[in-house]
């Protein structure tokens, strides 16, 4: 629902849902992400963009993760690993919710992965699912926008089972592996959220 107050939630904010949990960046999981971001180079590499250096070194990821926590902090970006419930410690992929911007507007941009392996088990779902239960819910977000690439068809089937609605088509919208690349552009408002937020167990 929308919550015009705008609170946020506090790092220690925990996701819960059947399969799932969902953590913000913490230092003890430089390890576990360094791994998935690994073990995803090539799986990832067509839909994110160019970086410069190694992503996955240490101090890469070190810097990443005081970056997620300082934008958690300002309320202007709320990032969260995710995690299989019966294997802890090992990430299975990554959720956002970036560019938070409250005033008149009240919405942000949704960003997501999951590791080439949970491919076609409805893991992107369950996690994207959690975290928009968490914009409308705590956050108190009206409004979600995501933007797709026309080629990657996993993604559009999130999006498109989550009940997002297709709102325009964005031609070279961003820089994607060095390429500028069209998206298909999407939106979710607070009132739209299949079930509401129920499915999901805040820890704040």
């Amino acid at each position: 629902m929308y919550n015009p107050s705008g609170l946020d939630a506090p790092l220690s904010t925990t996701l819960t849902t059947a399969r799932l949990v969902l953590s913000p960046s913490r230092a003890g999981d430089v390890g576990a992400i360094r791994t998935a971001l690994r073990k995803n180079r090539v799986h990832l590499a067509p839909w994110q963009p160019k970086t410069i250096g190694d992503p996955t070194s240490l101090s890469s990821v070190t810097a990443s993760i005081t970056r997620d926590r300082k934008l958690w902090r300002a309320g202007t970006q709320f990032a969260f690993w995710v995690f299989e419930a019966e294997r802890p410690d090992v990430v299975v992929g990554r959720v956002s919710m970036s560019g938070v911007w409250r005033s008149a507007y009240h919405g942000a941009y949704l960003g997501y992965w999951v590791d080439g392996d949970c491919n076609g088990r409805g893991i992107a779902t369950e996690a994207v699912a959690a975290v928009l239960a968490f914009a409308f819910g705590p956050l108190g977000l009206h409004r979600v926008q995501a933007a797709i690439m026309p080629n990657n068809l996993a993604s559009l089937r999130v999006i498109e089972k989550l009940g997002f609605r297709r709102e325009g088509f964005a031609q070279r919208y961003l820089q994607i592996a060095g390429k500028w690349e069209d998206h298909v552009l999407f939106a979710m408002l607070s009132d739209e959220l299949p079930g509401g937020t129920g499915d999901v167990d805040f820890a704040i």
